[in-house]
């Protein structure tokens, strides 16, 4: 696993900065009712993603949430007063607190399934009825593109995803949550060449080959083995699954799309 108050200076830079930051924010709020006054960022990083989330929806409050203070640092400077350090199993707000809540590559980071549920569970929790939890899934099918870096890394370690679509909708099925919609945005500036590829698992990136790892350089050497090491492969393409909590009964005037 990273740590991600040591990544926090290159986060962005190595993970596609503005223009991916752009796709993704576009992405959530295409799935956020019109209507929606306030947003929770949950794991919002350095903000990147958070500041066009407020940007880009004139009238709505956005709060960015991490619990990584090297982030939290970062993602403050871009949202001065408006970013929290706190745990996000643990969210320090009221019940129905927020009209929208995101999650943006955070489940896939997630092992432990208790903590999975219990992060969508105070996901909903903080919703107000009629509001809408977006979050990724399926992360790490994201970045297989087909290409022969992915060709390589297909026979490498694995893990069960923890955020396959089916089993997030159940973590959000339980949280009395009832599935609102999909969108898809490119991952733009994140194609991986071979020579960052063989960077991204020298830094730890694949958790399943660690620094140290006996096959780390048996899969460094393969990718080093590639043609064009500088040219970037395809970006992937990230999922979004929406998630809305119901109305208790019929409430006139009360928070709707629109």
């Amino acid at each position: 696993m990273l740590d991600y108050d040591e990544e926090a200076e290159r986060y962005d830079a190595w993970r596609g900065g503005e223009p991916r930051a752009a796709a993704a924010a576009e992405g959530v709020l295409g799935l956020v009712p019109a209507r929606a006054r306030s947003l929770l960022d949950v794991a919002c990083g350095t903000g990147i993603v958070t500041r066009r989330l407020a940007a880009g929806r004139p009238g709505l409050r956005v709060t960015g949430l991490d619990r990584a203070p090297a982030m939290v640092g970062h993602a403050a400077a871009r949202l001065p007063g408006a970013v929290v350090l706190a745990d996000g199993r643990r969210l320090p707000f009221q019940e129905g607190e927020f009209d929208a809540v995101s999650s943006v590559w955070l489940l896939h980071l997630v092992e432990d399934p208790t903590d999975a549920r219990r992060i969508v569970a105070e996901c909903a929790r903080v919703l107000r009825p009629g509001g809408v939890y977006v979050t990724t899934v399926d992360k790490g099918a994201s970045h297989n593109v087909g290409s022969d870096i992915d060709v390589v890394l297909s026979s490498r370690p694995q893990r069960p995803a923890s955020d396959t679509a089916a089993l997030v909708a159940s973590y959000a099925v339980e949280a009395g949550l009832v599935p609102a919609g999909q969108a898809r945005f490119a991952g733009r500036g994140q194609g991986r060449s071979p020579r960052r590829a063989i960077a991204d698992l020298r830094r730890g990136w694949f958790v399943t080959l660690p620094p140290g790892h006996p096959l780390a350089d048996e899969f460094a050497a393969r990718l080093a083995a590639l043609p064009d090491q500088d040219r970037p492969r395809a970006d992937p393409a990230f999922t979004l699954s929406a998630f809305r909590k119901p109305f208790p009964g019929p409430f006139p005037g009360s928070f709707r799309d629109g």
